[in-house]
């Protein structure tokens, strides 16, 4: 499963405390420092920033997908954050934010980097995904429903 594999419990925030664009991106970078501190912070805000100035990725329907490309990344790689209040995001729709998936690759990992945006993408179509996210409680909840719907959308094809 990709996504189980570029996202962990501990690459999950719940319970997001900011309230505009720019503090969620400094409070998802925290936690993706956190994880993988040879990382430099100011590389992932300058790389998430500079995709975000060419056009808003908050997409619609309260979410999200922030992201952005650094030679200091292997792969691709990401953190989750969930706002509970919503985050005023200027996104496409106008609509406050309440998902976030942030993810960095690698510049040569591009393909791999489009497969992974795909994947979310798809996911987010379920109408039922969106609001199980926001249901859960614990980094666990999230990603075990990550897991949950990943393997259905694989059954779906196999």
């Amino acid at each position: 499963m990709v996504l189980a594999s570029i996202f962990s419990p501990s690459l999950i925030k719940v319970d997001l405390e900011s309230e505009d664009k720019n503090e969620v991106f400094e409070e998802l970078v925290e936690v993706f420092v956190a994880n993988n501190p040879h990382v430099s912070r100011l590389d992932l805000l300058d790389a998430i920033r500079a995709r975000e100035d060419k056009q808003s990725t908050g997409i619609m329907r309260g979410i999200a997908i922030p992201h952005g490309q650094l030679d200091s990344i292997s792969g691709v790689k990401g953190v989750i954050g969930i706002s509970r209040n919503g985050i005023e995001y200027d996104s496409l729709d106008r609509e406050p934010v309440h998902l976030v998936f942030m993810l960095f690759s690698s510049c040569s990992s591009c393909s791999f980097h489009l497969g992974v945006l795909h994947r979310v993408a798809t996911l987010l179509k379920d109408p039922a995904f969106f609001p199980s996210m926001l249901e859960q409680r614990s980094s666990e909840g999230v990603y075990s429903t990550i897991c949950k719907y990943e393997d259905v959308l694989l059954s779906a094809f196999v």
